[in-house]
């Protein structure tokens, strides 16, 4: 099965950021993909951190999941929204969740990110949980191939990377793949983004697929991006370094099967 992973450099006008998904989406389509996963923040990178408040939405209503379902339902993909704003129960906050659209359109999970990002050397300083609420659930959903085969998709967003223990649950609850759409900073990004990624494939013996923004934004800000897709054994298999565009890759069940019975190390678990 194609899958994708779509880089962008999103801007502050929310229009403009939809009309680049939608091209990278269709893009995506053309070159075969069955499931397009966009970055975190896809939808936008605010000149502030507040100013994501101002688009936040109801479940199940508003611009950006009719934009994802339309796109979903209109190009036969399974299409993950990166990150949009949902309301949550804080009302100076939003939910940074992920949406993930079947190819009918219909919304078949909604994971909100668990882990927020705090960074601080002097220079640059993000501290998301000023406007971000924090979800508390590990969701995965099943996402079945044209061909017939089930894969079973665990969600994560950018700063999780960093926790383990939340891929290792993934791993024990059976997960396949495992997305990370992301904003890494060009500073962590640089020194950790491949590495995290390609450890995370190797712990748990299966793919990743990592949408990130990348390139320098409107607001000013910097991001790593190298959107890429590492097989089970660590291998790099897609990658885009930089700008919009897409890494392609292949996910084969053949592949997963071999790594696993070659090495079984989920099955050695003791702790």
């Amino acid at each position: 099965m194609k899958v994708a992973a779509l880089q962008m450099v999103s801007g502050t006008h929310l229009d403009d950021n939809l009309a680049a998904a939608r091209a990278l989406l269709e893009q995506a389509a053309r070159e075969g993909a069955e499931l397009a996963v966009l970055p975190e923040y896809f939808c936008i990178m605010g000149r502030k951190d507040t100013d994501k408040l101002a688009l936040q939405e109801s479940p199940g209503e508003g611009p950006i999941q009719d934009f994802l379902a339309r796109a979903a339902r209109e190009l036969g993909l399974w299409v993950v929204g990166g990150t949009l704003p949902l309301r949550g129960n804080d009302p100076v906050r939003v939910r940074n969740t992920t949406l993930a659209f079947n190819p009918e359109g219909a919304c078949v999970a909604r994971y909100d990110k668990i882990h927020l990002f705090h960074f601080d050397n002097g220079q640059d300083q993000f501290h998301e949980s000023r406007v971000i609420e924090p979800g508390d659930e590990v969701v995965q959903f099943e996402l079945r191939s044209r061909e017939g085969e089930l894969w079973h998709v665990g969600l994560s967003v950018c700063y999780d990377l960093r926790f383990p223990e939340l891929y290792r649950a993934h791993a024990h609850a059976g997960a396949d793949l495992l997305l990370v759409p992301s904003a890494f900073t060009h500073t962590t990004g640089k020194a950790h983004w491949e590495v995290l990624l390609r450890a995370r494939a190797i712990e748990n013996l299966a793919y990743v697929l990592a949408p990130a923004q990348g390139g320098v934004h409107e607001n000013g800000r910097r991001t790593w991006g190298h959107s890429m897709l590492v097989d089970p054994w660590g291998e790099i298999a897609a990658l885009h370094a930089e700008g919009a565009g897409i890494a392609l890759g292949t996910l084969a069940r053949a592949r997963l099967r071999e790594v696993r019975s070659q090495l079984p190390a989920l099955g050695h678990r003791v702790l």
